[in-house]
């Protein structure tokens, strides 16, 4: 025989598996430390002026 099921059970728990599923992506994608996020902005910024620089023609536009 099957087992018995509380089919209440069952849905609180698949609904708590779906938030700590959604809850580690969070994680992973914001749980940087600041010095983390700092450097990643600084190369960012530096790769933006390396490129600006060895440009043809300067642009109108600064940033964009």
């Amino acid at each position: 025989m099957a087992d018995i099921v509380n089919l209440r059970q069952a849905r609180k728990q698949r609904a708590r598996d779906e938030k700590l599923r959604v809850a580690e992506q969070n994680r992973a994608l914001h749980g940087r430390s600041k010095a983390d996020k700092q450097r990643d902005r600084l190369i960012a910024d530096k790769a933006d002026k390396f490129v600006a620089g060895h440009r043809l023609e300067p642009s109108d536009r600064d940033d964009q």
